[in-house]
């Protein structure tokens, strides 16, 4: 499946997260890729607050993962942004996250590199003047729900 959405604002940004919201299962990965500013963490916000999500959702990029409690399930927003190499990624111990029954939500998710999950939902996200061009794709042998 592939899908292609401009937004010219955030709140469709919001509504395009809230979309790929509806097509989560447990033990979902959502991999956002896109340059500083491109609105991935608009993305992941709105990701969470679809499944219920009431905690103010926030960028994690200090801390690196911030755990939310979802109606049903929990959401980890996992920010690599300042991940240098692989190594860094073995010390943060993200297997738990990545292949655990939660929802994760990964900004910079190029930096996962020979972690990336092979079952994924990829989202690329581009800007150009005032409007963002989001790519949605599923990669490998992902099941969804339908949204």
């Amino acid at each position: 499946m592939r899908l292609k959405v401009v937004s010219d604002s955030e709140e469709q940004t919001k509504q395009v997260g809230t979309q790929i919201a509806t097509m989560l299962q447990p033990g979902s990965v959502v991999c956002l890729y896109g340059p500083l500013g491109a609105g991935k963490t608009v993305l992941a916000k709105a990701i969470a607050e679809a499944l219920g999500v009431e905690q103010v959702v926030s960028s994690p990029s200090f801390v690196f993962v911030h755990e939310y409690q979802a109606e049903e399930l929990p959401v980890f927003h996992i920010d690599l942004y300042r991940i240098e190499d692989e190594a860094d990624l073995t010390e943060l111990g993200l297997d738990e996250y990545l292949t655990g029954d939660g929802i994760s939500v990964v900004e910079w998710a190029d930096r996962l590199g020979s972690d990336l999950p092979e079952h994924r939902i990829d989202v690329h996200i581009d800007f150009f003047d005032d409007a963002r061009t989001i790519e949605i794709s599923v990669e490998g042998e992902l099941e969804v729900a339908a949204g």
